[in-house]
């Protein structure tokens, strides 16, 4: 099989972003981007974001997660303690997290260290997710193998009825993990392939190192 793309190109012309324009916290820059995009390019899921871990097997992984929230402290996503990522984070925190928001030609990258929150902040938002969606957390043993998609619906059926009139606890292994930044770089599509590349990197007094990196 071979299929030659050599000729897919594109000229992104829709923005740009200059040192002048930048602020000194990286933070205030993703959520001006971030509204800008979930108001003009909403097309798609603007918070759905790419994690990237190094598995126990010695190699990279990365897969989509939906953000849920974000502060100056960091980025906040939910999970399986124990699936694949899960297993990754505990044994290096170190990750990469990833927007491309392709309709406002621009992408962000994240460098940071994983943690996970407090047990009472992953009940609060486990509280706020449909009924489905709880005990599909139950359901799941995430990442491991199963025989059929049938088991699962089994399953479901069956915690549905198990629980039925009955309040969901959020179960020990699912829970939220926040991503703190040491680096961001902010990208934006222009012409000729000159895109711009702005970096924030995190000093020892917790303020930010900007530099405007080659494209």
């Amino acid at each position: 099989m071979e299929k030659d793309l050599s000729n897919y190109r594109k000229s992104y012309e829709k923005n740009e972003l200059l040192l002048k324009d930048v602020p000194d916290n990286p933070m205030e820059l993703f959520q001006k981007w971030f509204y800008e995009v979930d108001t003009f390019f909403a097309k798609d899921e603007t918070n759905a974001m790419t994690i990237s871990t190094l598995g126990l097997d010695g190699y990279p992984k990365s897969r989509v997660v939906l953000l849920k929230k974000y502060t100056y402290e960091g980025f906040i996503f939910y999970t399986n303690y124990l699936s694949e990522k899960g297993k990754a984070i505990a044994q290096n925190p170190n990750v990469c997290l990833s927007f491309f928001w392709h309709g406002a030609e621009r992408q962000i990258i994240i460098k940071g260290k994983a943690e996970k929150i407090a047990p009472n902040l992953s009940d609060g938002y486990f509280e706020t997710r449909p009924r489905g969606s709880q005990l599909g957390a139950i359901a799941s043993i995430q990442s491991e193998i199963v025989t059929s998609r049938t088991f699962l619906e089994n399953k479901l059926n069956a915690l549905e009825k198990e629980f039925e009139g009955k309040e969901i606890v959020r179960p020990n292994n699912w829970g939220g993990y926040i991503v703190k930044p040491i680096e961001i770089e902010f990208w934006q599509g222009r012409a000729n392939r000159l895109h711009d590349r702005i970096r924030y990197q995190l000093q020892d007094d917790y303020n930010w190192l900007i530099n405007r990196l080659s494209p």
